[in-house]
């Protein structure tokens, strides 16, 4: 007789733009359908990453909720409740609200990704985090670092910590050669070392310290010809646009909205860059590393064990814009260059397998139900 399928039902603001949807995603997309059914409730809207995902998940959206439902979210009750998961899973901005719904639709099996967490990490956050985290029978932390301060940041215990690192599809995120049309879009010469970054423009990813440190780098030796081109949209871009023309660096810097050509963006960069201030993994990190950009990150968070002990001199620290100009010049510089791409490309290759990220989600899922049938 053919065992039923456990029904998970992921619960996420949106799936829109972003390294926790695109995790979602994967996840989603990859499960054994033979073992799960799959379903994705979203609290705000569908969005950019549900395109194609009805293939394999059925796609709900919340209905409105008022003040009151951080109370008793009696909409989002029914609809888990019709839905009838055996396993809830959340993902970070939604676990209160959804956690408490989960609990209330009488939901087995509660799992929770903490994709990284707010800073300042302040105590309203914690403290709603804490309550959500003792209604959850697992909690996932994308990085060992963030593994180790869940507990104490929660006040949960360390036995509801599951340490899962995101993981990318490296065949699809591998290196390729320029094609040559984002340089002649932009009118940049096929010479011009391009500094590239991808992500979203809102006040954690301190875009504002990445933009200064390349109005210093401009006018050194290294980086006298180098281009500044950031993908990502969000609340930060109109004051990041001001700070580009006060420090005078209009013609140097493009900021290019949201992308849906990842793959010519990675082939025209020449390194990748971060300045963020907090991470989980990054995935935007992962997908450049695979495609053999040599990388240039904040140490912070997740982004030292991405980077292992053989990339770790491409660490710097947040908001040091003269450290990260240095690191810059240091990477572009040749032939170090080429090794640094090696690095990174063996350095995905070897530790962060989306096949082994969906792996243990899965052993998550039965983990759960088994124990349960086991009451």
């Amino acid at each position: 007789m053919k065992q039923r399928r456990i029904r998970v039902l992921h619960v996420i603001a949106n799936l829109n733009y972003g390294g926790m949807e695109r995790v979602l995603s994967d996840i989603v997309t990859r499960c054994d359908p033979e073992r799960f059914e799959s379903h994705v409730l979203c609290l705000q809207y569908l969005g950019r990453f549900s395109h194609g995902l009805e293939q394999v998940a059925q796609l709900h959206v919340a209905d409105p909720t008022t003040r009151l439902s951080m109370l008793r979210p009696t909409s989002l009750i029914e609809q888990i409740g019709n839905i009838a998961p055996d396993v809830v899973h959340t993902h970070s901005g939604v676990w209160y609200k959804a956690s408490l719904a989960a609990r209330m639709a009488k939901v087995r099996w509660l799992v929770h990704t903490e994709h990284g967490r707010r800073q300042p990490d302040r105590w309203p956050h914690r403290l709603f985090d804490g309550i959500a985290a003792r209604r959850t029978h697992a909690v996932v932390a994308v990085s060992s670092l963030l593994a180790d301060q869940l507990p104490a940041t929660l006040h949960t215990s360390a036995s509801r910590v599951v340490c899962i690192p995101n993981g990318i599809d490296t065949d699809a995120y591998r290196p390729r050669p320029d094609g040559g049309s984002l340089r002649r879009a932009l009118g940049i010469r096929e010479d011009v070392p391009i500094i590239g970054s991808i992500g979203r423009l809102e006040p954690i990813k301190t875009y504002d310290v990445m933009i200064r440190a390349f109005a210093r780098f401009v006018k050194t030796a290294a980086g006298r010809d180098a281009v500044l081109v950031v993908a990502g949209e969000g609340q930060s871009r109109p004051a990041l646009e001001e700070l580009i023309v006060a420090l005078g660096i209009r013609d140097r810097v493009h900021l290019l909205g949201w992308r849906d050509d990842v793959h010519e963006l990675h082939s025209t960069f020449s390194i990748f860059t971060m300045s963020s201030r907090s991470e989980g993994t990054s995935i935007s990190l992962l997908e450049a590393m695979g495609a053999g950009l040599p990388p240039v990150v904040t140490d912070v968070g997740g982004n030292r064990a991405v980077l292992g002990t053989s990339l770790a001199d491409c660490l710097v620290p947040w908001g040091d814009e003269t450290a990260l100009a240095e690191a810059w010049a240091r990477a572009l510089a040749e032939p170090g260059r080429a090794e640094l791409a090696r690095l990174a490309r063996e350095r995905v290759l070897s530790s962060f397998s989306v096949d082994a990220m969906v792996h243990s989600y899965e052993a998550l899922y039965e983990r759960g139900c088994a124990e349960w049938a086991s009451r």
